[in-house]
Order: C-alpha cells, then sequence, then structure tokens
C-alpha cells in the first residue's frame, strides 16, 4: 500500500537528541534539541538534535584523523563499502519514504520514485564508479598524475531533496578518499539522521562520516570557516552561496555551489504542442515547485501564446493538491509557512502588472499549501520572469524567432538548466547549443543521473553527479620521472 502515516504513532527514529561523531552518538556540547514539523498538518512530528560551533570542531577532528586511513584504502574497497551501505539504506527504503513525506510534505509517489529511489539509483551508480576508479594516468608526453583526496569535506545540504542531497555529495566524496561532515537542513534532518543510521550498520571507519544537525549561521559558517576543512559543497540560496563563496575564498578553500535556477522551456512552432506545454507545466509544480532546475519560465512562439496560456491553465486545474500521503496527490504543502508566505507576496506583487490564474483546486484547512498558479503578460524582465520563486508558479512567455527565444532563455542570472521542443531535432540541437545552461533536455528526455549537474552564472559552481563530481573532491599531483630510471 502506498499511503504511508506523517503523524501518529510517532515513530521512535524520528525521536532524536544525539549527534554522530567518530562513529557513535554523543550528545551535542549544548544540549538542545528542536522540534521537527510536518508541513502538510502543522504538528511536531519529531526531534533533532542542535549541534554548535564546539560539536562542529569536535566533527572535523574526527575526519581529520579517519581521513589518514580512509584516503589510502584502496578505491575498490571503497566500493564495497559503498555498496554494503547502498544495502543498509536499501533495508531502510519504506521507513526513508515515510520519513521524507513526514517532514517535507512531498507526495508519497514522488517521494518513492525520485527522493529516494532515485538516491539510491545514484548511489549505486558511485558504486560502480569506484570499481572503475583509477587515481594515476599519464599526460600524452608521459607524465604521471595522481589524482588524491583533498581532505575533509563540509557538506551543507537543503531541505527539498533531504536524502538525494547527502548522496550526491557524500558518495562521490567517499570515491575520491575525502571524509565529510554533513550539515542537514534545519527543516528536514530526519532523513540525515537514517543516513546516519545506515553508516553505523555499515561499520564505516569511524569518523569518515559525521553528522551534525543545527543551524546554518552557526554549523555551517563553522564548517566553511574550519581550517581543517579543506573542500565546502554547498547546494541551496544564490544568496547563502555567495557568502559561502567569499568565505570560502578568503580562506583558499575549494567550494562546490549547487545554487538557483530559473529555467527555460522552449517550445518551437513544429513541436508536440500541448504535450510540451503540459510537460513544462507538470515541470514548474515538481515537488510542489521547490526544485532549483524547475522548468519555470515557459517560451511560446508569439502567435501561440493564448494558445499556451489556455493549455497550461487546464493543466494547472487538473493537479490535485492535499494530503501528500494520497498516492493519487500531485502537489503537497510547502515546506514551511515562511516559503508559503514568500511565495503568496510574489504572486501578489506580479497580480499588479501580469495575470495571474490560480487553479481552482480546494486547498485543506491546515497545512503550508499554496494554489498552482499559472502567469501571463508579464515582461520578461519582471520580477516573477526573473527571480526564483521556489512554488508551484510558471510564468508563460511569448518570443518572435529564435534569436529572441535565445535571448529571453539566458536573460537571467541564472543557466541551471533549460529544455527544447521541437518537430525537427537538428534544430533542437543547434538551439540547445546556444543555450547557457548546465543540462538541456530535448522532448522531454531525461539527463541521467550520471550526467553532470550543475549551472552556468549564478546557477553555481562545480558539478554534482557522476565521475564529474569526484573531480570535486580530488587534487592533482604531477610526478616527474627521469628518463632513464635510477639502477637499483
Amino acid at each position: 500500500m502506498d499511503t504511508v502515516e506523517p503523524v501518529a504513532p510517532l515513530r521512535a527514529e524520528w525521536q532524536r537528541s544525539e549527534i554522530l561523531i567518530g562513529g557513535g552518538w554523543r550528545p551535542p556540547e549544548g544540549g538542545r534539541t528542536d522540534r521537527v514539523e510536518n508541513p502538510a498538518t502543522e504538528r511536531a512530528i519529531g526531534t533533532t538534535a542542535i549541534a554548535d560551533r564546539a560539536d562542529v570542531d569536535r566533527a572535523v577532528q574526527a575526519a581529520s584523523g579517519a581521513f589518514r586511513t580512509w584516503s589510502m584504502t584502496d578505491a575498490r574497497y571503497r566500493a564495497d563499502v559503498l555498496e554494503h551501505l547502498l544495502a543498509q539504506l536499501e533495508e531502510r527504503r519504506e521507513l526513508l519514504v515515510a520519513t521524507t513525506v513526514a517532514e517535507l510534505g512531498a507526495p508519497v509517489r514522488l517521494v518513492r520514485e525520485d527522493h529516494v529511489g532515485l538516491a539510491l539509483r545514484v548511489l549505486e551508480s558511485y558504486v560502480a564508479i569506484a570499481r572503475e576508479y583509477d587515481d594515476e594516468s599519464r599526460t600524452p608526453l608521459g607524465g604521471r598524475v595522481l589524482r588524491e583526496a583533498a581532505g575533509v569535506v563540509g557538506c551543507i545540504t537543503p531541505w527539498n531533496f533531504p536524502l538525494y542531497q547527502i548522496v550526491a555529495k557524500v558518495a562521490p566524496a567517499l570515491v575520491a578518499g575525502c571524509t565529510v561532515v554533513i550539515k542537514p537542513p534545519e527543516q528536514t534532518p530526519l532523513n540525515a539522521y537514517l543516513f546516519a543510521d545506515a553508516v553505523v550498520a555499515t561499520e564505516l571507519l569511524d569518523g569518515v562520516v559525521n553528522v551534525l544537525p543545527g543551524a546554518g549561521p552557526e554549523v555551517g559558517a563553522a564548517l566553511v570557516e574550519h581550517p581543517d576543512v579543506e573542500v565546502v559543497s554547498f547546494t541551496g540560496s544564490t544568496q547563502v552561496g555567495r557568502t559561502i563563496g567569499a568565505q570560502a575564498g578568503g580562506a583558499i578553500k575549494r567550494v562546490c555551489l549547487e545554487l538557483g535556477g530559473k529555467s527555460a522551456s522552449i517550445v518551437t512552432a513544429d513541436a508536440d504542442f500541448e504535450r510540451a506545454v503540459r510537460a513544462s507545466v507538470d515541470s514548474s509544480f515538481y515537488n510542489s515547485g521547490q526544485t532549483c532546475s524547475a522548468l519555470t519560465r515557459l517560451l511560446v512562439p508569439a502567435g501561440r501564446l493564448a494558445e499556451a496560456v489556455d493549455i497550461a491553465r487546464d493543466q494547472a486545474d487538473l493537479q490535485q493538491v492535499g494530503d501528500p500521503t494520497d498516492p493519487a496527490t500531485d502537489i503537497g504543502p510547502l515546506v514551511s509557512g515562511l516559503q508559503r508566505e514568500r511565495v503568496e507576496r510574489l504572486l501578489d506583487r506580479a497580480a499588479e502588472y501580469a495575470t495571474v490564474h490560480r487553479a481552482g483546486t480546494r486547498l485543506p484547512e491546515r497545512g503550508h499549501y499554496v494554489r498552482p498558479a499559472i502567469v501571463s503578460g508579464a515582461a520578461a524582465d519582471s520580477e516573477i520572469a526573473q527571480d526564483e520563486v521556489f512554488g508551484p508558479v510558471l510564468t508563460v512567455l511569448g518570443y518572435d524567432g529564435d534569436a529572441d527565444a535565445v535571448r529571453i532563455a539566458n536573460g537571467t542570472s541564472y543557466g541551471l538548466a533549460a529544455a527544447v521542443w521541437s518537430g525537427d531535432l537538428t534544430h533542437a540541437r543547434a538551439l540547445a547549443r546556444r543555450l547557457r545552461a548546465g543540462q538541456v533536455a530535448i522532448n522531454g528526455a531525461s539527463p541521467p543521473h550520471d550526467a553532470p549537474f550543475g549551472g552556468f552564472g549564478k546557477s553555481g559552481i562545480g558539478r554534482e553527479l557522476g565521475s564529474a563530481a569526484v573531480d570535486e573532491f580530488v587534487e592533482l599531483k604531477a610526478i616527474q620521472e627521469p628518463d632513464q630510471p635510477l639502477a637499483d
């Protein structure tokens, strides 16, 4: 049965008061805890420990000590460890599903397939990558190049895909031979606890993985500033990413930033028009619109703008908004009251200069729900067409010819993802090449989960997923040897 119960009975696995440091569960130095809220009910479902700067220092020390041993292990051994970790997470699959539905409010259908299912598939891909990993190569002129683990990694993960983002950062770091300290988000810490349970059950070398729930301005900042953290991997808002990048730059440490997006979906005149428009609506509303790579701007030929708006409005009206434990639900609540208020403010301001169609679905009496919206009549440089909303909102824009479509698509400070829909594959490929985006999907194709993911411009620095992500956590060492080997 797909339905999971997010409220009662309260699960023991959701009542936490300790943090994972050096392979063991320990109370935080300050002894603080906080409640975890279900955004669909606005009721507390669990408890999380709150770490502080002293805990960061303890965790980094543990990770530094473990690094000396873990970084010297063979990649095939690391593959075996990751495979065991995968098995432990598989055993917890249904608990991970129930936990994600409860603390994030994402619909159970989506959680099972993407939040948890995709996370496990990504981890499985890193088992394969580790088995083929080679830390030494040769240059065309015969030089030796070694790929060595960079050191301790601070992994600061977001709330919108809690388990997936932990795996996407930790797995490549471990393949590279790094050790990690994870700072999960305040809103969704319970996934990180379940991941930590799996780590402990895997009998991973003590200190290789440490987990510190807590506030970003305290725990996250302490990780970025710590002199023994060599790499910071952060996913979140561009505003916070800018601060982290500046702090890391001041300390001369490596940083990987996966930030915001305002991705365009370009529909050409010869595309399967209705399919493209409806798919773009679904992308914009995916995960309640709380997805950095969502296609939130739909670009159509100006002569078909009214038709596109009608189709988009119809698709929005078909969305079922409500109980995330119901398998029929398409859109759940936003993660918090603050996020809901932000989205509503953006839509209120958009209504002053554009047409805002709010889907007619009836919302539950409790929970941080918003009615999905289609915005039309806005200028390409307006706030609603430029700023990341992070809610179920799609802006529809008209264009005149390819050059205009590319201009509008590239006309934001972001460059994370994009889509092209066309009846001519050669034309679609040509348009895709002109887009300043880290990933471009043609005619609804899904990028493989081992393809590099990241963005241009203010969408970030570096890449996640696949072997490209491992490169974020290694240093290159060139070794020169004499032409004639030395005599024994």
